[in-house]
């Protein structure tokens, strides 16, 4: 940067000593003010300078690489690695090197990533600033009741607000981990409930599929401009729009199929009704109305994620999500499809509830959210 001249030296004033990078959109703000210095008069890296370099890393411009060793293998067999000061790994997949990087980084800091993509472009022209995006989101917080569950000491007057805010500086922070296993807890005491004839295994591992299922619903629902206040028990709920009532519509639409006699079984209902008659009669009915709008929801699935990948809008799959859970309950209460007397009907709500059920798996696939085997 200082060879390209996109920092430049102060000699004076209250900058003296320090390396700065010219920003104009923001002169006058005197909060941000400081943060376009670089390097500070006594030589160490500003936290703006050091994600410069980290982006030209991600970009793989940087011509600096981290060591790197194993950290986890999940049960579907991805693996996971670590950065290490251990310079001895010398096999492992190749990190970095994107085209187009998304930092996932709150809107209170859309100044320092503005100096982040600018200072990138000046250093990479080719490459601009359409490379780095800035994915922002308003804050997170906790209902009172969940920071209070978490172990946070509570004022009168804090338990009357809104939300509590948190703050490293105050040491009012949670970590991911803390969270999931507050929710495991949770989620577990219910699959104890529903499910107590089943293995100790089994119910933690549906409970562990809730307690993400949950968690990741709830940061996605939301729009990126609207203030997250995370709750334990709306995060759980199993009505309302959660990642519980989500995965369990999925898991009554993989119930039907468990259940499908031999005839029903799903590549034989497509070829019923393929080459049997009578489906215009059923789809002129009320009947066929609802079966029309099932098909035409689950069908939009594609359309919705690139919706949302276009407007760097998660929200908008999560509410197809919801959207979907919740027209498939509707519609396996309205229409009998396991002992539909009509075999063409039957046929059809099969093919159809197929739809909607894999529509919902793999949208909830993409949203990180497993199924559960049962709820």
């Amino acid at each position: 940067m200082k060879q390209l001249g996109v920092i430049h030296y102060e000699s004076e004033g209250k900058q003296a000593g320090c390396w700065v990078m010219p920003f104009e959109e923001h002169t006058g703000n005197e909060d941000n003010e400081g943060d376009k210095i670089l390097v500070r008069s006594n030589g160490t890296v500003t936290y703006t300078g050091k994600d410069i370099a980290y982006q030209m890393w991600k970009l793989g411009i940087l011509g600096l690489d981290f060591n790197y060793k194993h950290f986890h293998t999940y049960k579907n067999g991805q693996d996971v690695w670590i950065s290490t000061a251990d310079a001895n790994v010398n096999e492992h997949p190749v990190f970095g090197g994107g085209e187009t990087i998304y930092n996932v980084i709150d809107s209170r800091q859309s100044y320092p990533q503005d100096i982040v993509r600018k200072g990138v472009a000046a250093i990479s022209p080719e490459r601009g600033e359409k490379a780095s995006i800035h994915l922002s989101y308003e804050m997170v917080a906790l209902s009172p009741a969940a920071a209070e569950e978490l172990g946070f000491k509570l004022s009168h007057e804090d338990r009357k607000r809104p939300f509590i805010e948190m703050s490293g500086r105050k040491g009012l922070g949670v970590k991911a981990d803390d969270l999931i296993d507050r929710l495991e807890a949770n989620a577990l005491a219910e699959v104890e409930f529903r499910h107590s004839d089943s293995t100790d295994e089994v119910k933690r591992g549906i409970a562990h599929q809730l307690a993400v299922g949950a968690l990741r619903y709830f940061l996605l629902k939301f729009t990126r401009n609207t203030v997250i206040v995370f709750d334990f028990k709306e995060a759980l709920s199993f009505e309302g729009e959660t990642g519980c009532f989500c995965q369990y519509s999925a898991v009554r639409a993989n119930s039907i199929f468990r259940k499908l006699a031999e005839k029903d079984n799903i590549a034989s209902c497509r070829l019923r009704i393929a080459d049997q008659g009578g489906i215009e009669a059923i789809l002129s009915t009320e009947t066929g109305n609802d079966i029309w709008s099932m098909a035409i929801l689950a069908s939009r699935l594609e359309e919705t994620v690139e919706a949302a990948a276009n407007a760097n809008e998660p929200a908008i799959l999560a509410k197809y999500t919801f959207t979907l859970a919740k027209a498939f309950n509707l519609f396996y209460h309205n229409h009998k499809i396991l002992i539909e007397a009509d075999d063409t009907k039957r046929a059809l709500l099969i093919v159809v509830a197929d739809m909607a059920r894999r529509a919902l798996t793999s949208a909830l696939d993409t949203l990180g959210i497993e199924v559960p085997e049962k709820m």
